[in-house]
């Protein structure tokens, strides 16, 4: 199987060909298992090695998986802390923020969100120390930053590598209107640039 294909300028979230139920079969295979074999997934999933060959460069190729890597636990690879950081940026200073946050290894994830702050980081440390001082020493002292507001994780419920379509299942109920606040994105507040 080929690594991802970071190609310049293609969008992310975006499949070439819609998904069939052979392809969204191979992905809940793989996340369950990113080292199955070809022909173990094959037989699976039903189909010939060479059909789950071709399905998954063409998943590949596509941008659907982005991908191949070995699953962690932060806390036994010493990383016992994870916080995350919610950050509110100066509108015009978003390409730098970008640029800036992009070159540092404590981030696992940032999310440009909606709301009261403009980003939201998840960051790793050995200890609580780590986080105060990444936050108030490395993410505050950013000229491009106006605030920042620190939560401390206390347990990762819930961490699954991705969700798929076919996971959710079908719900008929309306939510009541008013139950929740959409604040639109302000220029410049794209998503993050693939890594």
């Amino acid at each position: 199987m080929s690594s991802a294909n970071n190609e310049p300028g293609r969008e992310t979230g975006r499949s070439a060909t819609p998904l069939d139920e052979i392809s969204f079969r191979i992905l809940e295979l793989l996340r369950d298992n990113g080292r199955i074999s070809i022909a173990a997934l094959a037989e699976k999933v039903g189909i010939s090695r060479a059909n789950a060959y071709t399905r998954i460069e063409a998943l590949v190729a596509d941008g659907v998986i982005t991908g191949f890597s070995a699953r962690v636990d932060p806390a036994r690879a010493g990383l016992s802390i994870g916080a995350m950081i919610f950050v509110t940026v100066y509108p015009q200073a978003w390409a730098s923020f970008r640029a800036q946050i992009d070159d540092m290894p404590d981030i696992e994830y940032c999310a440009v969100t909606t709301g009261e702050h403009d980003a939201m980081l998840l960051i790793r440390a050995t200890d609580v120390s780590g986080v105060h001082e990444f936050s108030t020493g490395v993410i505050a002292q950013l000229p491009e930053v106006r605030t920042v507001v620190s939560v401390v994780v206390l347990d990762e419920v819930i961490r699954r590598p991705y969700v798929l379509p076919t996971d959710l299942p079908e719900r008929d109920f309306e939510a009541p209107l008013g139950m929740t606040q959409w604040t639109p994105a302000t220029s410049g507040r794209d998503a993050l640039p693939p890594r």
